[in-house]
Parts: C-alpha cells; sequence; structure tokens
C-alpha cells in the first residue's frame, strides 16, 4: 500500500471550492508573529506507509449492536449474568405465550449451550440496538434461524413497528432435527424502532434467529455495517490493530470446554472466534456486556485486506491487566497458548495444505492475510511477570516465523516505574517494537510534542498505540493534531500510531472519548476524526526539516486550594493544616466543631463523625470537598488520612482553581494497585508522577504536600515520596513538513491552538515552488463537537496564489491547516 495514493480531501476539485471561506493571508511584507524555516537539503526521517492506523476493540458496542451487521440482539440466547448481572438468556426478547430458555443435552451444539424452547401458538420478538431494529425502504433483509421440530411446525416471522408491518411476512416450515432455515424481507417502509418477531404452530426449539442486511460492507455474508466500515476506510490506515485492549488480558486463560467449566469470563482467544458461527464460542466482554464473536479473528483479517491494512492481531501474554493485575502461574497453559500464537501465524499466513492454512481456506479464503506484526500483552502492570512469560513468545515465534515482528508493551502510563521497567526490559533484550499507551489532558498533548525527540534511535521502535486528548471537542482534536506534528518529525522512532478507541454507540457508551459515533440508523466522525482522517490522508513519504519560533511562555507559581477526595472507597481526613513558606497559618481544621470551611462539589457523602471528616460512600467517585483560596502559592499542606474501606485510597488535591483545574496526589488508585500526582485541566487529565504502591485499611497515613514555585515535593509519613516541577509550556502553534514522492509536494502542516490567528513567515529554503498551494483547513469553536445533526468541524478547501520561496500565511485562530505546494 503506497502512502502516495489518492488523497481524500485534497483532490483537484480543491482548487475550485471554498477559497472566499478562509482568511485573507497577509502580504509578504507583512510583519510575522511566527516563521517557520524548511531546509529542504537536509535529511528528514522516511514516513512508513504504516505509520497511522486504527485500533479496533468491542467497547461501546462496537462489535455486537455496531460493526458487525447482525440486526437482532441476543441472537443466540446466551446472556448471562455472568456478561452483565441484569442479564438472562431472554434479554432483548419478549415472550407472547410460553418460551423457555433451555441447557441440555438437546443443544444445538456443545459451544452454543443455550436454546428458546417455544410452546405451540407462542412468539417471541426481539427489539434489537438502540430504538429497535433499523430498515430502509427498498432494501433486502436475510433472516435464519437454526430451529429443531420433531414433530413440523410452521414459523412465522414478520418485521414490524408500532405503526404496522415494515415487510411482508414469511412463513417457514420447519420438521426434524435441528436445521437451519432461511428466508428474505424487503423493507416496504423505514424505520428505527424495528421488531422482528417469530411465532410457532407447535412446539419448536430455536436458536441463532438472526437478520442481516443485505447491503452489507462490500456485500459480504457475516458482515460489516456499511456506513462504519466505510468511514473506517475513509481514514486510509496503514494498519488495523485488534481486538484489544482490555478484552485481551483479563479474565480467565482457559478456554471454552467442559474442561474448564465452561468459563464465560476469559480472555479473547482467536480459535473461539472463527469457524461456523453457530459454533463459535461467547464469552463476556470486560466491558460488561456480551460478545457473540459473530465479528472474528477471520473477519479482522478480512476487513484489514478490505481497507489496505496491515493487521496487528494482539494476544494474551497470561498476564492480566487493567485492574486485574495477576500472573498466572501455568506452564502448560503457558505452552498451551504459545502454541495458539503460533497456530494464529499459520492461520494468517500458512499454505493451505497446512492445518490451519485449510481452515482459513474453508473459510472462504485460500490467499495469505500477510500477517508481519503481532503484538503479545496489553498494558500489563507487572512488567517484569510480563517480561518474563513475553519472551517465552517471542523466541518461539521467532524460531519458527523470523520474518514477524514480535511487539512488546510499556503498561498502561506514558510514565513512571512500570513505565520505566518495562522500557529497560525492552531495551536490554533488544525487543524490535514497544507499544505505549497513554489518556492524557490537551494540555499534555501541548506539552509534550517534543517527547520522543530524545529516544533512543537505536533502541526499540514505539508503536503509539492508543492515545487521545481525554474529549471530543475541537480542543481536544487541536491539541492531538499539535501532537502528531512531533510523531511525525519522529517517524524514525515512532513506526505506528493509533488513536483510541475507534467506535462507540451513543447509547452503550463505556469509555469517552472515541474517534467515531453512531446509533441504529446513522454515524459521525467526531473532531478528533477530522484530524486523524487529514493526517492520514496526507502523510507524506519523509519529513522535510523545518523548525518555527514559538509563542512567549507565561509562567508563575502554581496556585490554588486545597481539597480531599475519594474514589470508589470510604476515608476518613484529620487535622488538615495549610501554612504558608514565612510559617504563617492558612487554613487548620481538626473537625472538633463544624465543616463550614470545605465546599463539597462532588458525589459522595460527607460527614463529621469522632472528630474526623468522613466520606461514607464506598461506591461514589470522586467526592471532592476543597477550602481555601484559588490563589495561595507557596504553601505546605497536611492531613493525616484513614481509609475505611472500599476500592483505593485517597486523593489529596492541591492547586485548585475550580472543579475542573487542579492536581491531586493518587493514593492507592487504579484498584488500589499504584500511586499517582495527577494533574486536572482542560477536561481530562493527565500524570506527572507515578508509582506502585496500595494503602491498608484502617491505618493513619501523614501525608504533606509542598509547594514552592512550580515544584512540588511530597511526604508519605514523613518519608519524601517524590517530587515534580511543572514548568513545561503548551505551546499552541506547531508544524511539520513532508514531502510526497509521488506528486514532489511539500506538505506544510500547521496546528494553531489558541484562539488568535499566527501571521507565519514561511521560508521554504530555496526550494523551487509553484505559486498556488491546495489547502486545507479545519477550524472551528474551541468547544466545538461533532454530533448526529451538526459537524461544525469540517474540512474546509481551497486554494492559495501566494506561494514563493518566501511567503506570509496568516493560520486562522483554532485551525489545522495544510498546504499542499508542488515543487517544479
Amino acid at each position: 500500500m503506497s502512502r502516495t495514493r489518492l488523497r481524500l480531501g485534497l483532490g483537484a476539485t480543491a482548487l475550485l471550492t471554498a477559497t472566499a471561506l478562509l482568511p485573507s493571508p497577509a502580504h509578504a511584507e507583512a510583519v510575522a508573529d511566527y516563521t517557520i524555516t524548511v531546509d529542504p537539503a537536509a535529511t528528514g526521517a522516511a514516513i512508513g506507509d504504516t505509520m497511522y492506523g486504527v485500533f479496533y476493540e468491542d467497547i461501546n458496542r462496537a462489535a455486537d449492536g455496531g460493526l458487525y451487521a447482525e440486526l437482532v440482539q441476543n441472537r443466540s440466547f446466551e446472556y448471562s449474568t455472568a456478561d452483565n448481572g441484569s442479564y438472562t438468556p431472554l434479554t432483548a426478547w419478549t415472550v407472547d405465550g410460553a418460551a423457555e430458555a433451555v441447557d441440555d443435552d438437546g443443544r444445538l451444539n456443545e459451544r452454543n449451550r443455550t436454546y428458546l424452547s417455544l410452546a405451540a401458538g407462542s412468539s417471541v420478538t426481539n427489539a434489537g440496538y438502540n430504538t429497535g431494529i433499523r430498515v430502509e425502504k427498498g432494501k433486502r433483509y436475510d433472516f435464519s434461524v437454526w430451529a429443531r421440530a420433531e414433530s413440523g411446525t410452521t414459523l412465522t416471522v414478520s418485521l414490524r413497528d408500532s405503526a404496522g408491518t415494515l415487510a411482508r411476512v414469511r412463513q417457514v416450515a420447519a420438521r426434524g432435527a435441528w436445521r437451519k432455515y432461511t428466508a428474505s424481507f424487503t423493507a416496504t417502509r423505514t424505520s428505527n424502532r424495528g421488531r422482528l418477531a417469530v411465532a410457532t404452530t407447535a412446539p419448536a426449539a430455536l436458536d441463532m434467529v438472526s437478520l442481516f442486511p443485505r447491503d452489507t460492507y462490500k456485500g459480504q455474508p457475516n458482515g460489516l455495517r456499511k456506513d462504519l466500515a466505510e468511514k473506517i476506510e475513509a481514514l486510509h490506515p496503514g494498519f488495523l490493530r485488534f481486538p484489544g485492549g482490555c478484552l485481551v488480558n483479563t479474565g480467565s486463560m482457559e478456554d471454552y470446554s467442559a474442561a474448564s467449566g465452561w468459563q464465560r469470563k476469559r480472555s479473547y482467544q482467536w480459535k473461539d472466534t472463527i469457524g461456523p458461527v453457530e459454533e463459535r464460542a461467547t464469552n463476556a466482554n470486560f466491558w460488561g456486556y456480551n460478545q457473540s464473536y459473530g465479528l472474528g479473528y477471520y473477519e479482522y483479517f478480512r476487513f484489514a485486506e478490505d481497507i489496505g491494512a496491515m493487521p496487528l492481531p494482539v494476544v494474551p501474554a497470561l498476564v492480566t491487566g487493567c485492574g486485574q493485575n495477576r500472573a498466572v502461574d501455568d506452564e502448560a497453559l503457558l505452552r498451551r497458548h504459545i502454541q495458539d500464537t503460533l497456530d494464529l501465524i499459520e492461520f494468517a499466513n500458512g499454505p493451505v495444505t497446512s492445518t490451519w492454512g485449510r481452515k482459513r481456506a474453508e473459510m472462504g479464503h485460500p490467499k495469505p492475510f500477510h500477517l508481519t506484526h503481532l503484538e503479545v500483552g496489553n498494558e500489563e502492570n507487572l512488567p517484569k511477570e510480563f517480561f518474563a512469560r513475553f519472551e517465552k513468545f517471542r523466541a518461539a515465534i521467532e524460531a519458527k516465523h523470523p520474518d514477524v515482528t514480535v511487539v512488546s508493551n510499556s503498561g498502561p502510563d506514558d510514565s513512571g516505574t512500570v513505565f520505566d521497567t518495562a522500557w529497560q526490559l525492552n531495551r536490554d533484550a533488544g525487543v524490535d517494537m514497544v507499544d505505549e499507551h497513554y489518556y492524557n489532558s490537551p494540555e499534555w498533548f501541548l506539552q509534550n510534542n517534543d517527547r520522543y525527540d530524545s529516544y533512543d534511535r537505536k533502541g526499540p521502535k514505539v508503536f503509539l498505540g492508543e492515545y487521545a486528548s481525554q474529549g471530543n471537542a475541537w480542543k481536544n482534536a487541536l491539541a492531538e493534531a499539535a501532537f502528531m506534528t512531533g510523531l511525525e518529525r519522529n517517524a524514525d522512532v515512532v513506526e505506528l500510531a493509533s488513536y483510541a478507541p475507534l467506535l462507540a454507540n451513543e447509547d452503550y457508551v463505556q469509555w469517552n472519548p472515541d474517534l467515531i459515533w453512531f446509533n441504529n440508523h446513522a454515524s459521525w466522525g467526531s473532531a478528533n476524526y477530522e484530524v486523524q482522517k487529514l493526517f492520514m490522508n496526507n502523510t507524506g513519504d519523509r519529513v522535510v526539516p523545518s523548525t518555527a519560533t514559538g509563542t512567549p511562555a507565561v509562567s508563575g507559581p502554581i496556585t490554588g486550594a486545597v481539597g480531599l477526595s475519594t474514589w470508589a472507597t470510604s476515608a476518613a481526613y484529620d487535622d488538615v493544616k495549610v501554612t504558608s513558606a514565612d510559617g504563617a497559618t492558612l487554613l487548620s481544621d481538626d473537625f472538633s466543631g463544624d465543616a463550614s470551611q470545605w465546599t463539597h462539589s462532588g458525589a459522595g457523602n460527607w460527614t463529621l463523625q469522632d472528630g474526623q471528616y468522613l466520606q461514607t460512600d464506598a461506591a461514589a467517585e470522586n467526592t471532592l470537598v476543597t477550602a481555601g483560596d484559588p490563589a495561595w502559592q507557596n504553601y505546605d499542606l497536611h492531613v493525616k488520612a484513614t481509609k475505611k474501606s472500599g476500592k483505593e485510597g485517597f486523593l489529596v488535591a492541591f492547586g485548585v482553581k475550580d472543579t475542573g483545574t487542579y492536581y491531586w496526589w493518587n493514593l492507592g488508585g487504579w484498584n488500589n494497585t499504584r500511586s499517582a500526582v495527577e494533574k486536572a485541566s482542560g477536561g481530562g487529565k493527565s500524570t506527572l508522577l507515578s508509582k506502585a504502591g496500595s494503602i491498608e485499611t484502617g491505618r493513619a497515613y501523614d501525608i504533606d504536600v509542598k509547594v514552592r514555585g512550580r515544584q512540588v515535593t511530597l511526604y508519605l509519613d514523613g518519608e519524601e515520596w517524590g517530587s515534580f516541577t511543572d514548568d513545561k509550556p503548551a505551546e499552541p502553534f506547531r508544524q511539520v513538513v513532508t514531502e510526497d514522492a509521488r506528486t514532489g509536494e511539500l506538505i506544510v502542516k500547521v496546528v494553531n491552538a489558541q484562539d488568535t490567528a499566527a501571521r507565519t513567515a514561511v521560508d521554504l529554503g530555496g526550494a523551487e515552488v509553484a505559486s498556488k498551494a491546495r489547502v486545507t483547513t479545519l477550524a472551528a469553536d474551541q468547544d466545538a463537537v461533532n454530533t448526529e445533526t451538526d459537524a461544525p468541524v469540517t474540512p474546509v478547501t481551497s486554494t492559495f496564489s501566494g506561494v514563493a520561496g518566501k511567503f506570509t500565511y496568516t493560520f486562522p485562530a483554532n485551525s489545522v491547516t495544510f498546504l499542499r505546494i508542488r515543487q517544479r
């Protein structure tokens, strides 16, 4: 796949449209606020075709009820309390008459363990997802069901909503043992609230009740929802990482069999997800619902091929993460997973004469899928335990498949003890590539454009597998765009990068932000999606070195009030004292009287008890109370804290300006596995300092925070725990220049993440260029958010006729602008 193919959004029509919609660039003689100097003679990093890609995880109903086009929810009656405490085998179904979910030897097959016994004269109706089953007038829909009816029956299948029928009723004659029956519908009306009903004239057993749109992505059976797949395809991703994420490294590592007790909370294991859909295992999804595995490894590989992306699967390393943090000590089980991984490579690449290559061919794809990269593990918080197992996977894979790059990881954060330990292990072992993940505030992304400037060019390459700035507003996308200019500048280190998560059904959200949003009838790209699309479709083949002036830093001391909070924990606080640097007392509260000095702005329930300030709700998250003056600076904070019950520890805040702008020391966070200093700003948080550790229930801790200027030192029980200096400027003006080898164009990419326009003198370093540039601009208010009905962040294309060796261009406020300049 070539990165120089047709670029969406900067095609020939760009020369003709929207010129009047952009601010007129300033004349060359105008005084510039910024300068960009390009050195076309210098050698910059080469950019691979696969630099930008997508990470797909079944979160936010991204598979069932999302990309997987099946319209029936709980089609095989396998929903269970193991998936979600509210589930039953009849979730999403209503019964008219008598019906019972049955788990016995009469089942369809041993891996599809529950079926429906439907009495004579009864019916069941499925509600689909969101508001119901979506059908469009004139479109075809394919129904299928596995049925068993010893004495024979007639199944009446109907599609309707509250206003009446949506298609002509179908009747299916069923008789004898389990068999698959099919019918098709043509919708007579459009509806978002359809219901699928199946009625029987005689006793019958039903399983795998299914309804698919005929018009799936590329018309494939067991296919993908077309609009979602096409939005992903439009990004032109260089790779597809799948299937997770926390799905991979959580739960039991056992298989789905009688020997393991048919475990329903398992890690994602690829062999569960291939073969006929009615024979695939079911599993509890880590994110709180059921996953049918109708969308499985074969479909992932096929989708990657269809969109021209490199497949990059992730397999479990037998160390759980995502808050579970357990290393599995079972050598036989480890050997089985290693063999499964070798079998996966054979499934992807092996000849049809091989065991697993034959299975691929039987599923419809005799040609190999060309797997070149495979990741072992995901965000493990136990780096030493993880790496010991990773090395065994790596050795086995490289011995048999030396052409496959085995990817490791550095844990769940951008820094801290786990991160440092993991990176040292990876460097020492000469690992080829390390996957980094982080979700931080917009400010963090603006501050850390230079993150990879200092990485060892001879060390492992970086796969930035998950990142986002904790919001879908334009200000979040701007910060990500600014950061991406640094990724491109360091393309010799950062070889792969993908935003996460990819998809979210608006009615089933477990994680926000997300790249593409949808419901049962529409989908839309977020502001972040527009940024990713612009970068992915205009990457270029090499970096052309360039420099730019920056924005004058405005920095003063850390200022703010103090605060106390908890997260899924009950805790008591006492003896709070704030003292200025000169020894004056700013605040003193031993809670022997009332709590009038404190303002409660969070959740939870605070009360005075036994001379302590007690937060009693062990389920509430972020129970923040604050006291003091937002103008305080250069002070010492002391507090005594005791955990009473719950999952975590303490949150002690300082530098509190408002409920969205503060620092806090998170002691015993992440299910009481580590402690960190987090900074909240711009609607998100970033981690400044992190260490492993836990908080004991019933023990009193002395906590001290010393704030001097922009330096903070933290003490736990009189011992220094750590310190940091928060003095990095959040630079709003960022740029990078690349060259498209096919067209010979220079691509000048500029991010102006501030409320004022940036008049910029551009020096192309003697390059001979045409006078016209093709321009694409994304610009909006910082708080703008794309929705189903409104897209304020939309690319605008234009031409700029003032290009020369030296020229001036005014980049709009809060904008991302790409200029494609043809070289002569």
